[in-house]
């Protein structure tokens, strides 16, 4: 089963269904045991993944690797990917800013996705920022109403959604930091607690 996600992975490396692919380093593929029982799902890679080629490697997936700890969680268990393979940025002098996919990109690339659920089949996925949750469940989602609360997304597959690690950086002062940053554990227990109920 391992092979078979290789390939896909190798397969993603020439990927030019949409634009997205020529200001990227590279394609940033899914990464995690082949049969993960939880699996995680961000928007895109950043900066840092792009230039690295993994998944939450940068600022975000060190407070993601944090809160997977203090949840109680080894990431080494979980399969970690995002809906979009290419970092989509705009160049400001030497730096890269993120840009947001839009939804014709989120569309074309969620391809890489579901090769990837169908293969690992979790059994639960946590969408992490509205683009993933919104991707999964086929229709625009907002964090607020569904946060923390199990439901099925398009295919059937059970689910559940909460911040962007990268969000709690982006939190204007200490306190805020710190209440996005329990929200996340939180939210990471649940999902650890839904695993646990047969």
């Amino acid at each position: 089963m391992a092979a078979t996600l290789a390939s896909i992975a190798r397969e993603a490396k020439r990927c030019t269904r949409c634009p997205l692919y020529r200001n990227a380093t590279q394609t940033v593929f899914g990464e995690g045991p082949a049969r993960a029982r939880l699996m995680l799902v961000g928007e895109q890679p950043g900066d840092q993944e792009d230039r690295a080629g993994h998944p939450f490697v940068g600022p975000a997936g060190k407070m993601l690797d944090r809160a997977l700890a203090d949840a109680g969680i080894d990431r080494d268990t979980v399969y970690v990917t995002n809906v979009v393979k290419h970092f989509k940025n705009e160049p400001r002098g030497k730096r890269r800013l993120h840009k947001k996919p839009n939804r014709s990109e989120v569309e074309v690339c969620k391809v890489w996705l579901d090769q990837e659920l169908a293969l690992v089949r979790p059994r639960l996925v946590l969408a992490m920022g509205v683009t993933a949750a919104s991707a999964l469940a086929g229709k625009a989602v907002t964090l607020s109403r569904t946060r923390g609360k199990l439901m099925v997304f398009v295919d059937g597959q059970q689910g559940m959604v909460t911040i962007h690690p990268s969000s709690i950086l982006r939190a204007p002062d200490e306190a805020g930091r710190r209440a996005a940053y329990a929200g996340l554990v939180k939210d990471l227990k649940l999902a650890l607690q839904s695993l646990a109920t047969p």
